[in-house]
C-alpha cells in the first residue's frame, strides 16, 4: 500500500506537539479528575484495556474509570443495562470525553496518533476482521476520528468501518485538522455518546 495512504509528512510531528502542549494543559484537571474518581468509587482512578492498534498489534490503553469494577469486560453497547455499572462522575465523563484525556500517553508513545480509527477492543472480533478487510487495519488508531464525528456510539459497525475506509482513502494534514475541529465542537455539545 502506497505510504500515503497510511500517513503524510508531519502527522507524527504534529501528534507530538499537540499531545505534549495538551498534556501540559490538561495536567491539573487530570489530577482532579483522578482524585474524584477515586472519592466516588472503589477501584483504580484508571482503567487500562488491551486495544487493537496498527497492524492488529495489541498495546495497553488507559482511561479514567467510568465504570465500577466488578463491570464485564465487553464493549459498552454489549451490556444489558450499561448505565446500571456508571460510576457517580461516570456518565459525566463520558459524555464531556474527560475519560479519554489519559490517552495523550498513547499519543506520545506512538500506540496512537490524534486522527484515526478508535481502537476496538481485543475481544471486538467483528470490528476488527471488517477493518482488516478494508485495509484499516494499516492506520495508527487515533483518539478521535472520521467515524467518531459522524456519529460515534451511534453507528453500526460496517457504517463505522466504512468511514475508516474513507479516511483511509482520503488520510491529510487538512483532513486531521477538520476532524480536530468537528471533534473540539462535538465534545462542547456532547454529541454522539449513547452511554
Amino acid at each position: 500500500m502506497h505510504e500515503k495512504a497510511v500517513t503524510y509528512a508531519g502527522k507524527r510531528a504534529m501528534d507530538l506537539l499537540l499531545a505534549a502542549g495538551g498534556l501540559l494543559l490538561a495536567l491539573l484537571p487530570m489530577l482532579l479528575i483522578a482524585l474524584a474518581v477515586k472519592l466516588t468509587s472503589k477501584g483504580p482512578a484508571l482503567y487500562w484495556s488491551n486495544r487493537v492498534g496498527r497492524n492488529n498489534r495489541l498495546f495497553p490503553m488507559p482511561k479514567f474509570r467510568t465504570m465500577r469494577i466488578d463491570t464485564p469486560a465487553v464493549a459498552t453497547h454489549l451490556l444489558s443495562n450499561p448505565d446500571a455499572y456508571l460510576t457517580p462522575i461516570g456518565g459525566f465523563l463520558r459524555k464531556s470525553s474527560l475519560d479519554e484525556l489519559p490517552q495523550i500517553w498513547n499519543i506520545l508513545k506512538g500506540d496512537m496518533s490524534l486522527v484515526g480509527p478508535r481502537p476496538a477492543l481485543f475481544n471486538q472480533d467483528d470490528l476488527v476482521a471488517l477493518r482488516t478487510e478494508r485495509g484499516v487495519h494499516c492506520l495508527v488508531p487515533g483518539l478521535t476520528g472520521w467515524a467518531q464525528v459522524n456519529g460515534r456510539d451511534e453507528l453500526p459497525i460496517p457504517v463505522k468501518v466504512g468511514l475508516d475506509a474513507e479516511y483511509l482513502r482520503d488520510i491529510s494534514f487538512v483532513l486531521d485538522v477538520r476532524i480536530l475541529a468537528m471533534t473540539f465542537f462535538k465534545v462542547l455539545r456532547r454529541d454522539g455518546v449513547s452511554h
